[in-house]
């Protein structure tokens, strides 16, 4: 079936030539439309031979081989690309999967902190950020890290949107900080009196180390005020911190997990999800949803943990 290889050879040189997909797409793609021609080489079929009966018998021969729904999904996706491609370039003349229902995969929810476990991680980062006997430098970076997970804890904004504050962001009195977002919308979110005394011990001690001009960048280097904090550094930062505090699987822990974490306490708290979506700068309310589901799964495994029915509770009861 060296027709079908060629083809679609066609449509991946025209993907990097044509629309500058990366390398790392091609590679995706390349190995999902393998997989296609693979089954299309074992039931002797051309492409222009593939209907609708012959893309659900691709579907299920996937389900059988127990790939993953949105393995299957992203498959399918790339089979619809190769075949509009060669509708497009006069090479086909039918796409078989213009009926085919999109498969819709369930949303996974995101990994949250409990309450508990946050207040964790939160002292820890101050415990540390306390101590002078680590000295100067390393104490500066302690009472950064403090500041930086208070404030995307107390606001819920993103780790890109709090490293990109000005150094002036936070003025003393301040309860509110003005963050631009994606699209370079901006919005007002809040802060409370413990992430406003943690930036400003942050400020002193920064400011204690480096006698250097000020740093345009509220969370920035200790030693180079004019480089701003990065994501990288701060991803590190939350997992060493993570396991300081001793939460189970650190490893997860991430600084959008803080973000996660004011969402999900704050709607447990009774907040209305439209504000809710206003403070997360979410551009749709089925985006904010999310949190109502995670509401739903730790209240299926409050019953299951608590219930005095619960089989395994009186399995252990007796």
């Amino acid at each position: 079936m060296q027709t079908n290889h060629r083809l679609a050879q066609l449509w991946l040189d025209a993907l990097t030539t044509e629309l500058g997909a990366s390398a790392g797409t091609i590679e995706t793609y390349t190995d999902d439309l393998n997989c296609y021609l693979v089954w299309l080489d074992e039931n002797g079929l051309q492409l222009n031979e593939v209907g609708l009966e012959q893309i659900r018998d691709y579907i299920a021969a996937l389900n059988q081989r127990g790939y993953a729904g949105s393995t299957i999904a992203r498959r399918i996706t790339v089979a619809r690309g190769l075949h509009r491609f060669l509708i497009a370039e006069d090479l086909g003349s039918r796409d078989p999967t213009s009926n085919l229902s999109t498969m819709r995969q369930p949303r996974k929810l995101p990994f949250v902190l409990s309450i508990a476990e946050t207040e964790a991680l939160l002292e820890t980062a101050h415990r540390l950020a306390t101590d002078p006997s680590v000295g100067l430098y390393r104490q500066a970076g302690y009472a950064r890290r403090a500041a930086l997970f208070e404030t995307l804890y107390a606001s819920g904004m993103r780790i890109s949107e709090a490293l990109s504050l000005p150094s002036d962001a936070a003025p003393s009195g301040t309860r509110m900080l003005l963050v631009r977002g994606k699209g370079d919308k901006q919005r007002l979110v809040p802060l409370h009196e413990r992430a406003i005394a943690a930036i400003a011990q942050w400020q002193r001690l920064a400011r204690a180390y480096s006698s250097g001009a000020p740093s345009p960048w509220l969370f920035h280097s200790v030693r180079n005020g004019t480089k701003a904090l990065t994501r990288q550094a701060a991803l590190l930062e939350i997992k060493e911190a993570a396991a300081a505090a001793g939460l189970p699987s650190p490893e997860r822990v991430s600084p959008h997990v803080l973000r996660h974490a004011f969402a999900t306490h704050m709607h447990s708290g009774g907040t209305d999800l439209r504000v809710l979506q206003e403070l997360l700068g979410h551009a749709g309310i089925e985006t904010t949803q999310i949190y109502t589901h995670l509401d739903i799964s730790r209240l299926h495994h409050m019953v299951r943990d608590l219930h005095p029915l619960n089989e395994e509770e009186r399995i252990v009861a007796d």
